[in-house]
C-alpha cells in the first residue's frame, strides 16, 4: 500500500484559488475570512498563507489570472480564424461568452475596486496587477499582428486597454440589464474599431497571388498523404 503523496505547490495553489472563488463568489470579498476559503479548499490557513500573503494578494491573483486566461483564448480564436473579420467575430464571441459564464469576476473586481477606492496600499496593488495584465495583452496583441503582418488600429497597450475597458464594461451592464446588452455589440464595436486592419487582412486573404502555397505555411510540418 502506497503512502498518501501531498499536494505539489502548484496543486495547493490551484486547489486554494478555485475554492477562493467560489466562496468570494457566494459571499463576496470583504465578508470573506481566509479561514473559510482554506476550509472549502480542504487545507489548513498555514496552507493558505504559504502560497498568498494576504487575502488581497489572493483576490488579485485570482483577477489577474482570470483577465490573462479570458484574453489568450479570445486572441488564440482571432489567430485561428481564415481572416481578420471573422478573427474579430471570434475574439467578441470569446468575450462576450466569458462576460455572461463568468459575470461573478465582473462583481469581485468591482468590489475590490470599491474597497481600494480609500486605501492607498490596496489601490497601488491594483494598478500594478493591472498593468501586469495590460501588458501581458499588449505582448501577444504585438505578437499577433507580427505574425499576421496586421498593423493594429492603435498601439498595443493601447488596445489592451481597450479590450479589458470594453469587456467589463459591457459585464457589468449586462449584469444590471442582460437585454441592453446583445451578443454582437461587442463584435460590432471591435469591427468598428479595427475595421482598416481588417479590411487589410479580408483583401489579403481574398487575393490569391500573395497567398503562400499550403505546404509552405510551416515548411516544417509533415506533409498529409
Amino acid at each position: 500500500m502506497t503512502g498518501r503523496t501531498r499536494p505539489t505547490r502548484a496543486e495547493t495553489r490551484r486547489r486554494i484559488l478555485d475554492a477562493a472563488f467560489a466562496v468570494f463568489g457566494e459571499q463576496g470579498i470583504a465578508a470573506t475570512k481566509l479561514t473559510e476559503v482554506a476550509a472549502a479548499a480542504g487545507l489548513t490557513k498555514g496552507a493558505v498563507y504559504s502560497s498568498f500573503a494576504s487575502k488581497d494578494e489572493l483576490v488579485l491573483a485570482l483577477m489577474e489570472e482570470h483577465a490573462a486566461h479570458r484574453l489568450e483564448a479570445s486572441l488564440a480564436s482571432f489567430a485561428e480564424a481564415d481572416d481578420g473579420g471573422a478573427g474579430l467575430a471570434n475574439v467578441a464571441a470569446v468575450l462576450m461568452y466569458e462576460m455572461r459564464a463568468d459575470a461573478v469576476w465582473h462583481r469581485l473586481l468591482a468590489e475590490f475596486f470599491a474597497m481600494a477606492h480609500h486605501d492607498d496600499r490596496r489601490r497601488d496593488a491594483l494598478r500594478r496587477r493591472r498593468r501586469e495584465v495590460r501588458d501581458t495583452i499588449a505582448r501577444a496583441l504585438n505578437r499577433l499582428a507580427e505574425g499576421l503582418d496586421l498593423e493594429l488600429p492603435l498601439p498595443a497597450e493601447e488596445f489592451a486597454v481597450v479590450l479589458l475597458a470594453l469587456s467589463n464594461g459591457l459585464a457589468v451592464e449586462a449584469d444590471i440589464d442582460d437585454e441592453a446588452v446583445p451578443d454582437g455589440l461587442l463584435g460590432r464595436v471591435l469591427t468598428l474599431i479595427a475595421g482598416d486592419a481588417v479590411a487589410k487582412v479580408r483583401a489579403a486573404a481574398s487575393d490569391p497571388a500573395v497567398r503562400p502555397p499550403p505546404e509552405r505555411k510551416s515548411p516544417s510540418s509533415p506533409r498529409k498523404r
